[in-house]
């Protein structure tokens, strides 16, 4: 089966629950959606989070643009991710190429796995078993009162939910941790993400305050790349500090676990560079005896991590659902891998036309 031809459209969707962090309000998410066509008349899906209707368009352009080259070349994920490595030595995998080389790398295993007859969760050795999943959705920068109400939609039927924090001062953050904590069941994990958005000295000021309430993980407080200064929140911090979304390379997780930087790792299919490189990740952490979650993208998280022996938490969001034929289900807080072949990603035309940016 060889690849005929890579074509991706950029579409901006509504989101089901405005997300407010210390970046801003966000309110629809852009994405670009690959379709890679192959020879045997199987097409292979992925989707990528562009941010902005700038970066989706300019992204869908690079995605066709690299899947130009990849014509009449073999739909073999590991030798395929291999070749546009190579050929983006010299501009760098980081950022935006990283992402365009993902979205293709995704839609090569689609293809694959369909082409095997079987789910990817399958086909990388994995058994089909539910998976833990928390609700990601909204929780912003809202207050305690609002965000107490909201906890309390958010848990029905999940896992465990998470806060955003970062307010103007630090008792509110506190106040919001406890009022989301009694709005949700007594034995549900809580997890709360500070977007990046404190200084060393403030983050150990926050944490302190935060410390003893029985979170289950405290996300990113300070910038994703300090790795010293998360090696050394780790040695204050009582709380198991989660990082890695922005890890842009199975690499830098690697240099992330010997700082011993993070209790946790959470890798973006999507910033790492595709499954390919989650899956190295995810080896490494399990040879470390890290725990594993993921970050978005959960219709193809699951596959990978019914694959992992790592595996830890699903993030679920449902921004992509709008424009997704059969979007993943969460039932009494676990998400179960689809059984039909691939990543079980099919678009849902109609509405993907009313979406085009």
């Amino acid at each position: 089966m060889k690849i005929r031809n890579v074509t991706a459209r950029a579409v901006l969707v509504p989101m089901n629950r405005p997300l407010v962090t210390g970046g801003g309000s966000v309110e629809k998410t852009a994405f670009v959606l690959v379709d890679l066509e192959t020879d045997s008349e199987i097409t292979g899906r992925a989707y990528v989070f562009a941010v902005s209707p700038v970066l989706a368009k300019a992204l869908a352009e690079l995605v066709e643009g690299i899947g130009a080259t990849l014509q009449g070349e073999a739909v073999a994920p590991r030798p395929l991710h291999e070749r546009m490595s190579k050929s983006m030595r010299l501009a760098g995998m980081e950022g935006f190429i990283g992402w365009a080389v993902a979205g293709i790398d995704m839609a090569v295993w689609d293809a694959f796995a369909k082409n095997a007859g079987l789910p990817l969760w399958r086909l990388l050795g994995g058994e089909r078993r539910q998976i833990d999943a928390y609700n990601s959705n909204g929780l912003g920068l809202i207050g305690p009162d609002a965000a107490a109400n909201e906890a309390a939609e958010l848990a029905e039927g999940y896992g465990a939910v998470k806060v955003r924090l970062g307010y103007g001062d630090i008792d509110t953050d506190a106040e919001v941790v406890e009022a989301v904590m009694e709005a949700v069941p007594a034995d549900m994990p809580v997890m709360c993400d500070y977007n990046q958005s404190l200084t060393r000295a403030d983050a150990k000021a926050r944490i302190a305050a935060i410390d003893d309430l029985g979170l289950a993980w405290i996300e990113e407080p300070i910038a994703h790349d300090d790795v010293e200064g998360y090696a050394a929140i780790c040695g204050y911090t009582e709380t198991a500090i989660q990082l890695g979304e922005n890890a842009r390379s199975p690499a830098e997780v690697g240099r992330l676990i010997a700082a011993e930087a993070a209790d946790l790792l959470m890798p973006d299919v999507a910033k790492i560079g595709g499954i390919t490189n989650w899956l190295n990740a995810a080896e490494q952490c399990h040879a470390a005896g890290i725990r594993l979650s993921t970050h978005l993208f959960p219709e193809v998280s699951v596959h990978m991590m019914a694959a992992s022996p790592a595996a830890h938490w699903l993030e679920y969001v449902d921004w992509a659902n709008p424009f997704l034929a059969e979007p993943l289900r969460v039932v009494a807080g676990k998400a179960t891998p689809p059984e039909s072949p691939g990543l079980g990603i099919d678009w849902n035309e109609n509405a993907v036309e009313g979406f085009l940016i």
